[in-house]
């Protein structure tokens, strides 16, 4: 083949046509093939760390998405300011904000699922149950996996944990998703939750889990609990690496569009 300045415009054109190159389809149907499929709508898996707010980051929440990329499932790590740096109220409106961000930049998610492991389970719980009036968009949230979470904050006002968090009474109020539960808002509708919880999770944390699940269902939604055997506070989310644990198939049972299997 000689120098591209040797070639007529029609041979040129040929040359920067890729479409022209295909063997699979005409080039208008491979163009038109191609933009189906880059524009295609997707859902999202939205991880929510954990670390009793004040340790752990997005950064180290990778180790859940390869067995859920494997299945076709867009994997998104949200990131909070954990204390002392960031408060309650601040960890809470930057899970929502990036929510909101999210759905604005990409148009195309056919669906939001949150996962949220402990203190990431609480914020995810706090996602649900918000008014999205103030940010202009209603994230079509289809589903939540709550995994080991703390729904009512005011017995963490009398450990450890508050001496970083510094949390006052009406912020443990404010933010406590047991005292926020509605059927009013959009997730209500369609969203189904699963909240999860390990054997070997203290009594507290299980009666919370309990207790959320059952002021859920009494608000109207659609809601399982999972009491996982054989786990503790911390495999029972570090397993979602694996394919074959029972919440990494459930985000992938999620994502295609059925409902949780908890049986």
């Amino acid at each position: 083949m000689g120098r591209w300045q040797d070639m007529s415009r029609e041979e040129l054109e040929e040359q920067y046509s890729p479409s022209r190159w295909s063997p699979r389809l005409h080039p208008d149907a491979v163009v038109a093939a191609h933009e189906e499929a880059v524009t295609a709508a997707f859902p999202v898996l939205v991880y929510i760390h954990g670390g009793y707010w004040q340790c752990l980051s997005k950064d180290v929440s990778g180790f859940a998405a390869p067995a859920l990329v494997s299945q076709g499932v867009a994997v998104v790590a949200v990131g909070y300011n954990i204390a002392p740096k960031g408060n309650m109220d601040e960890m809470v409106a930057q899970v929502q904000r990036s929510l909101a961000f999210l759905v604005q930049q990409y148009s195309q998610i056919s669906g939001v699922y949150l996962c949220g492991h402990s203190a990431g389970a609480h914020l995810a719980a706090m996602v649900l149950s918000m008014d999205w009036a103030e940010y202009g968009v209603t994230p079509d949230i289809k589903g939540a996996i709550l995994v080991s979470g703390v729904y009512d904050l005011e017995p963490i006002l009398h450990i450890y944990v508050n001496d970083v968090l510094n949390m006052s009474w009406e912020a443990a109020q404010r933010n406590s998703p047991m005292l926020c539960v509605t059927g009013a808002v959009p997730a209500a509708v369609a969203c189904e939750v699963l909240v999860a919880v390990a054997q070997h999770d203290s009594p507290e944390f299980r009666r919370q889990s309990q207790e959320y699940c059952q002021a859920l269902r009494l608000a109207g939604w659609t809601v399982s609990l999972l009491d996982l055997a054989g786990v503790d506070h911390f495999d029972i989310i570090e397993k979602l690496s694996q394919d074959s644990y029972v919440l990494t198939q459930q985000g992938w049972r999620a994502c295609s569009g059925s409902v949780w299997k908890t049986g």
